[in-house]
């Protein structure tokens, strides 16, 4: 567990990718799971991007730390989220999503307490072309401050 002022540095920290290995974009109901390391290479991190099996516009992309702490998750075409009810909310920005139910796309970002339990709609100034996941997965990036991103093959039928 991290505090909320961890998890937002974290989040914040420029990084890039581990290596020059080359990625496949995943296909359907495939997972694919890279390596980055912040710009200084004193802490690790991993993306993941998950394809839908059935529904091919479905995709979740996530940066984690330390391998399970989920810092960011995107979620493109899959099921709304309903967030907690509380009687006080953990995060000021956080009041408008109180018990609401969040249609795709939305974005998890980690709350001290309650991991990514939370979800606000997806951000359109960084998540523009969300119909596109290859573009979306290079918004990804850029929202999690990954300057130097991996390298990712486009396939066909993506």
């Amino acid at each position: 567990m991290v505090t909320q002022a961890e998890a937002d540095a974290l989040i914040a920290m420029p990084k890039k990718r581990f290596g020059n290995q080359v990625f496949d974009f995943p296909m359907a109901g495939e997972v694919l799971n890279i390596p980055v390391v912040s710009t200084d290479e004193r802490e690790s991190f991993l993306v993941d991007i998950s394809r839908g099996r059935i529904r091919l516009t479905k995709c979740s992309y996530q940066e984690r730390y330390q391998g399970v702490i989920i810092l960011v998750r995107l979620d493109i075409d899959g099921p709304p989220h309903t967030n907690p009810n509380l009687p006080e909310v953990p995060l000021a920005y956080l009041g408008p999503y109180n018990g609401q139910t969040i249609n795709c796309p939305h974005l998890h970002l980690y709350v001290e307490g309650f991991m990514d339990k939370w979800a606000i709609p997806a951000p359109s100034d960084f998540f523009s072309r969300t119909d596109d996941l290859y573009v979306t997965l290079y918004d990804f990036f850029d929202y999690c401050k990954i300057i130097e991103p991996p390298i990712i093959q486009r396939r066909l039928f993506v």
